[in-house]
């Protein structure tokens, strides 16, 4: 869920990416029964549950954090709105869906908080997990995978082109503690330009380890098989993506199942308003389908 921090005292407040486009490709009809598949605070949720009476939504997240949070913005809708906690790619075979959402980004208060580890602009440990009971995290990714296996995850997953570069200093100066030392150690192993370019050298990285630590691409896989058996005929699935390998394997899946008629040959995107209100919406691509 691409998020931003509006000022207010919640934790997770939430402007939600490309709403109008959403609310348009879910086709939100009276009384029908939604998937909000990455729930955050439950920015998509609200607008799911306004626009139409007696709708009905299940919101599902990883993070305990963020579904305390939605519980919370979401009470006065009272058992319109359920929740799951785990993976969306775990979930039971619920009663048909009529939409599912799937917004596939990280939200900005996991960004921001500094002890979740996602962002190398803090000092915090290397955590990055969305779960923060499984075992995983990206510091034992850092300090105990060999230089091929780290070169391979960020090149693979973060396409960066200095993986073996920067795997060779990662190996070389372990053990890390910090998301600000290894950030570090990968700008000393970059060419000059590329440390000072106009993204940060550590991005890409960053990137590759903590869809390493949650298995984001498996996990979306996964779900894509399952979405097909979690609607109704002519339901329809709008996956928000932010960064190429996951908008690529949305694309190809809905593009090769015989399960899916694509209903967008290219992803809708944000307009320019909409990116000058909340640049990190910016990266976003949605892409929509209906179950034949």
């Amino acid at each position: 869920m691409l998020s931003a921090l509006t000022g207010t005292t919640d934790l997770f407040s939430h402007i939600p990416v490309l709403a109008e486009e959403v609310l348009s490709a879910l086709a939100v009809t009276a009384g029908g029964y939604y998937l909000d598949a990455t729930v955050g605070a439950g920015g998509h949720t609200r607008l799911i549950l306004q626009a139409v009476p007696d709708v009905r939504v299940l919101g599902v997240d990883r993070d305990a954090q963020a579904i305390a949070q939605a519980k919370e913005n979401l009470a006065e809708f009272g058992d319109r709105v359920e929740f799951w906690r785990g993976n969306f790619a775990d979930l039971p075979v619920n009663p048909p869906f009529d939409g599912i959402l799937l917004d596939l980004g990280v939200s900005s208060p996991q960004l921001d908080l500094p002890e979740r580890g996602f962002s190398f602009r803090h000092q915090a440990p290397l955590d990055m997990r969305m779960d923060t009971t499984q075992k995983l995290t990206a510091a034992e990714v850092v300090n105990h995978w060999d230089q091929k296996q780290l070169a391979d995850l960020f090149f693979h997953y973060g396409e960066e082109r200095y993986s073996r570069r920067i795997a060779r200093k990662i190996v070389q100066s372990r053990p890390f503690e910090t998301t600000t030392d290894l950030a570090d150690a990968i700008a000393a192993a970059v060419p000059p330009k590329y440390r000072y370019g106009r993204i940060h050298s550590a991005t890409r990285v960053f990137q590759a380890l903590r869809i390493a630590v949650n298995e984001e691409l498996s996990s979306l896989e996964r779900f894509l098989g399952l979405a097909e058996n979690l609607l109704k005929p002519e339901g329809r699935l709008a996956a928000i993506s932010f960064h190429s390998l996951e908008d690529r394997i949305v694309k190809h899946h809905l593009r090769q199942s015989p399960s899916w008629q694509v209903l967008t040959k290219k992803p809708i995107e944000p307009t320019a308003s909409e990116k000058s209100r909340n640049p990190r919406s910016r990266s976003a691509k949605l892409r929509l389908a209906a179950k034949c």
